[in-house]
């Protein structure tokens, strides 16, 4: 396989291409949570968690809707409950920093990691459709509409650019976003300014989980119509290796979840060639994640 093949083969038909553009659109909406949290001087690392049990609220949502619904309800109110429910873990998270000083790097990670197992029983368990072979929900009446049949593409790709131009105008054009950028990115000269620094602890958690919660609304509903048992696939460390790329700018996490979707479409096409093995695809990831990322010279200058 040449290199432009390599680099070109995820256009080569509709299916790749969607499929493809359908995973930005996750990784962006996931990545828009990272950078949040980044923006205000967090770490969130539940932010996976946040992406499952916000697409298990979706898709909980979504079964025990009543018939007869007007048209749009059911989505609507699974995409706020998929919100809701990433929002609620981080502003627990953020409750008990200021409350008893827990550092989010932690609390974040541990919540998402006593929740998960929890989610999977339930999908494994009461939530599971008793006719199929996977452990999944059964498939869901209501669905966001494909924009590149037959692909997976749907409107959550309208919907994360959209979040992703309205998240720029946030932080770049209002006071409310320059005083969360100040605080995050400079406390000593905001806590000078006279802005509470650690109040805003809890608008960045917050809305990083709403955002990592609507990414598995966008998952469930959009991707696959179902609910599945460990759907988010690492979509939550993915989103916040594309932040670390776009160096928490949010226009420039287009080009970054492009870059990112890109990649791993490739991948996933050369291994089901067998031209090279899982280990080498997951490395090759990795080292050009590393190289996006690093700050500091590798080389020393010259002269």
């Amino acid at each position: 396989m040449n290199v432009i093949h390599f680099l070109t083969n995820q256009w080569s038909s509709v299916w790749f291409a969607g499929n493809m553009l359908d995973y930005m659109a996750l990784l962006l909406c996931a990545s828009l949570g990272a950078a949040f949290a980044f923006k205000g001087g967090l770490f969130n690392l539940g932010l996976e968690g946040q992406v499952y049990l916000g697409g298990l609220a979706a898709a909980c949502t979504l079964l025990f809707m009543p018939e007869g619904c007007p048209p749009g309800l059911p989505l609507s109110l699974a995409a706020a409950a998929a919100s809701l429910t990433g929002a609620l873990m981080g502003l627990f998270c953020a409750f008990l920093k200021r409350a008893a000083g827990a550092n989010p790097l932690i609390t974040t990670f541990l919540l998402s990691s006593a929740l998960a197992p929890a989610a999977d029983s339930l999908i494994a368990g009461p939530l599971r459709e008793s006719a199929g072979s996977m452990l999944a929900t059964a498939r869901f009446a209501a669905t966001l509409p494909r924009i590149l049949p037959p692909s997976n593409l749907s409107l959550s790709f309208i919907f994360s650019i959209c979040l992703c131009f309205a998240a720029h105008i946030f932080i770049s054009g209002t006071g409310a976003g320059y005083r969360f950028r100040i605080a995050g990115g400079s406390p000593a000269f905001a806590r000078y300014g006279g802005i509470d620094t650690e109040s805003l602890c809890v608008p960045a958690l917050s809305l990083s989980g709403a955002l990592g919660g609507l990414c598995g609304f966008f998952a469930v509903a959009g991707t696959y119509g179902l609910c599945y048992q460990g759907f988010s696939g690492g979509l939550g460390w993915a989103g916040m290796a594309v932040a670390l790329i776009a160096k928490n700018r949010f226009l420039a996490l287009l080009p970054a979840s492009l870059f990112y979707s890109a990649l791993k479409s490739t991948l996933d096409q050369t291994l089901l060639s067998s031209v090279i093995s899982i280990n080498a695809s997951q490395l090759l990831q990795a080292l050009i994640l590393i190289l996006a990322v690093a700050h500091r010279r590798v080389l020393p200058k010259r002269g």
